[in-house]
């Protein structure tokens, strides 16, 4: 059992919350309107009580989610950096703009703004590729496989719980490298979301099966075969 905040009282927050509830952890909703976290708090029901922003940091012990929109989870952040100092602090944020614009181009990622502004947090990133509605599903399962979900981030004890929390939400964790990595999983949201709402494109299609994925052999060909990773 964990002692889990939430920061906001949006639809991420009601879908997370929810499974982790069920699944027996201590839930703190935090909103800026109490009436709002009180709300979602009795609508989650079980262990799930309403707080301020601030109390839900301290009374989230091993993890905080920060489900906020790009922007606002980092101010969030520095004003309760004290109050999160040793705790996960997991971001689901998406940064993406009008026109699917990624808005952190060229610079941090959202996950690295969070860490910036709390820093003795262990921020770890994940969560963020699917639309709230997957994250309601029990579980989310398509075509017989639960649903795979990167983890991002550089302390083993934080990944660690968030895998936990993964799975009790009926997912798969991954290992999606160290926090410097976060930036390529919101890079990826950015344009899956522009193929599924832009072009109405199955984004699914654009992977090939596992085995292959490094090609039939795994192996290099004679032609050189293997990942475009720089131009000829």
């Amino acid at each position: 059992m964990m002692r889990i905040g939430v920061l906001g009282t949006g639809n991420m927050a009601d879908a997370l919350a929810t499974h982790w509830v069920r699944a027996g952890h201590q839930v703190t909703i935090g909103g800026r309107n109490a009436h709002k976290a009180e709300r979602l708090a009795t609508r989650i029901g079980g262990s799930a009580k309403p707080a301020g922003l601030r109390a839900a940091a301290e009374i989230g012990q091993e993890v905080v989610l920060a489900a906020l929109p790009f922007g606002a989870g980092a101010d969030v952040a520095r004003e309760l950096h004290a109050a999160l100092e040793g705790k996960v602090l997991l971001d689901c944020s998406n940064p993406v703009g009008p026109g699917f614009r990624l808005l952190t181009e060229g610079g941090p990622s959202a996950a690295q703004q969070l860490a910036a502004a709390a820093p003795g947090a262990h921020v770890v990133k994940a969560f963020n590729l699917c639309h709230e509605d997957v994250w309601r599903m029990r579980p989310p399962v398509f075509d017989g496989r639960p649903l795979a979900v990167p983890v991002c981030g550089d302390d083993e004890t934080a990944l660690a719980r968030v895998r936990e929390l993964v799975q009790d939400v009926g997912c798969d964790p991954v290992a999606g490298g160290g926090l410097e990595r976060a930036g390529l999983l919101e890079a990826t949201a950015a344009l899956f979301i522009a193929l599924w709402v832009g072009e109405g494109a199955d984004a699914q299609a654009i992977a090939p099966p596992l085995a292959y994925a490094a090609g039939p052999s795994h192996q290099e060909t004679e032609l050189g075969g293997g990942f475009p990773l720089e131009a000829a």
